[in-house]
């Protein structure tokens, strides 16, 4: 019987997967999901314990892959969706987080902003760190913030938002979000960086990783569908 091509958790829809090797397995994230280590039990849409659940319980999906281990080897935020990508082995988890911190890993992401950016392509370069007193935010930091770059590209422009081409050449948590906040244009549905409730859900979709795989040396690249999420806020993807 051919393996799936999706992950199947009890009581959700299940989730797709976008690429499978050897080494990796990448799936579009839906909203909601958190990325913490799988002993951490605050909530139930845990994805890493979910994940390890299933694999436990000999779920179909994990055991037509004989499937072992699974590990997240980034993060995304809660509400982001889009590419998450897992390793298989400890080894791999090693191998791919390196990918991501000597910046070979590249990292795409749409982005609906609230506004119409004056410039049509520019760069962030603040530096960013942890909020005093304010577990899980992030605030600009110029003397003890880490580095962090984002390169901004608008797409199309509507009355009211942008569609925003994203690529992050490091990997600070929330450093899109922020970035474009600083810039004065913050995601729709960005509660902590934005303006407040505006009837939309976060605007931040993972849309592409690639990178040279580090066993095979061949290059990887992973898309994430990215036509609906565009109709959800008014922009036509196809005429990109």
């Amino acid at each position: 019987m051919a393996k799936p091509n999706f992950i199947d958790l009890p009581g959700v829809a299940t989730i797709p997967i976008l690429y499978e090797d050897r080494s990796v397995m990448a799936i579009d994230k839906p909203r909601g999901w958190m990325l913490v280590p799988h002993s951490w039990q605050k909530t139930n849409w845990n994805l890493q314990a979910a994940i390890v659940s299933s694999i436990s319980a000999g779920d179909f999906w994990a055991r037509s892959r004989n499937l072992k281990f699974l590990k997240f080897v980034h993060r995304l935020d809660a509400e982001t969706t889009g590419i998450l990508l897992f390793a298989k082995s400890q080894g791999a988890v090693d191998s791919i987080s390196d990918l991501f911190e000597t910046r070979k890993m590249e990292k795409t992401y749409l982005a609906v902003v609230a506004g119409s950016p004056p410039q049509d392509e520019w760069t962030c370069r603040l530096q960013l760190g942890p909020a005093p007193g304010q577990i899980g935010r992030m605030v600009v930091d110029e003397q003890m913030g880490k580095e962090a770059e984002t390169h901004f590209r608008v797409l199309q422009r509507s009355e009211r938002l942008s569609l925003v081409e994203a690529h992050p050449l490091t990997g600070r948590t929330h450093q899109i979000r922020i970035h474009l906040a600083e810039s004065g244009f913050p995601c729709v549905g960005d509660d902590t960086y934005g303006r407040g409730r505006d009837g939309f859900k976060l605007g931040l979709r993972a849309a592409r990783l690639a990178y040279p795989d580090p066993f095979t040396r061949r290059r990887v690249e992973i898309c994430a569908p990215v036509e609906g999420f565009g109709r959800d806020y008014g922009f036509d993807i196809s005429k990109i």
